[in-house]
């Protein structure tokens, strides 16, 4: 595993820490663990702040949760398994009333992408694209070879923007009358055949239909939706909330969320502009690049 250690480095560590503001005695609330960078660095912070951290891939609890257990002790680092749309069911089956503090960072790290079948569009695996096969049941195989042209073409569109969603959608549906759609790389060249030559630039042109697939099979903004309502209970007041987006339509759910119940006067927004990585971090950390942070106080 340490190709994929090395890969990934979590983003906007400092700001984290700024917004959190993690306080001695207090305990937070990561509820999306991955590789630990964020969870270690808030326990670093303090010499007895807690941590609980929550992840849906028991993978990455039962490798770098077990690690921050082993170096910080059971007294201060708490694992969780489960998925944070589901936040307030986790925390009343745990025992756990509020936290201090809440962290939620949307973003796919790269070790899910190198280590799970379906993500990248530079390895060729099977097309599952399910980040917890226990919460997901449809592939993204499964997907591609059942929906339809039309219903394929709203999701490449509504998900990833993708402009050229028409000719894939088109494309798609005939290749798989021939043949099953099975590997990213059968999907990746389909999409290279389909897509105009003018559209093949900076990036791979199946990148925005690989994010939308994600997307939607793993229901990822029904999910920040419904942990943004649970969040708010889960608070103690005083207790901030911090979260990174990386695309535009989770960025969005979180800044009318957050602008939302500061008129309800649920929530004070600490963050009235979006914070994004520094011209060092960037340097550092290229993948840095389109995260967007955002954070709240509760009332």
């Amino acid at each position: 595993m340490a190709h994929e250690e090395v890969v990934h480095k979590s983003v906007l560590v400092e700001e984290v820490l700024t917004y959190l503001d993690p306080q001695p005695g207090k305990t937070y609330l990561d509820v999306t663990f991955g590789v630990g960078g964020h969870s270690r660095a808030i326990l670093q912070a303090n010499p007895d702040t807690r941590v609980i951290a929550l992840d849906w891939d028991q993978q990455a609890l039962d490798v770098y949760g077990e690690r921050l257990v082993e170096e910080f002790g059971p007294e201060r680092v708490r694992l969780l398994w489960g998925n944070f749309a589901l936040l307030y069911k986790i925390l009343k089956n745990a025992g756990i009333k509020s936290v201090d503090g809440i962290l939620a960072d949307f973003g796919t790290s790269q070790n899910q992408i190198f280590q799970k079948d379906g993500f990248s569009v530079y390895r060729d695996t099977l097309l599952d694209m399910r980040m917890s096969p226990s919460h997901q049941k449809i592939t993204a195989a499964e997907l591609l070879n059942k929906a339809t042209e039309e219903k394929l073409r709203e999701i490449f569109y509504e998900y990833g923007q993708e402009r050229y969603a028409p000719q894939i959608a088109r494309a798609i549906v005939e290749y798989r009358a021939q043949k099953v759609i099975k590997t990213t790389g059968q999907l990746a060249d389909l999409i290279e055949k389909a897509a105009p030559a003018k559209a093949k630039k900076r990036i791979h042109p199946a990148t925005q239909v690989f994010q939308a697939l994600r997307i939607y099979i793993n229901k990822e903004l029904e999910n920040i939706t419904s942990f943004l309502s649970a969040a708010i209970p889960a608070l103690n007041p005083g207790g901030n909330l911090v979260c990174i987006s990386f695309h535009s339509l989770e960025d969005r759910l979180v800044k009318q969320f957050f602008k939302t119940k500061e008129q309800e006067g649920m929530l004070t927004i600490l963050t009235p502009d979006v914070v994004t990585a520094s011209e060092d971090e960037l340097k550092r950390n290229p993948s840095a690049r389109s995260a967007c942070l955002r954070a709240a106080k509760k009332r």
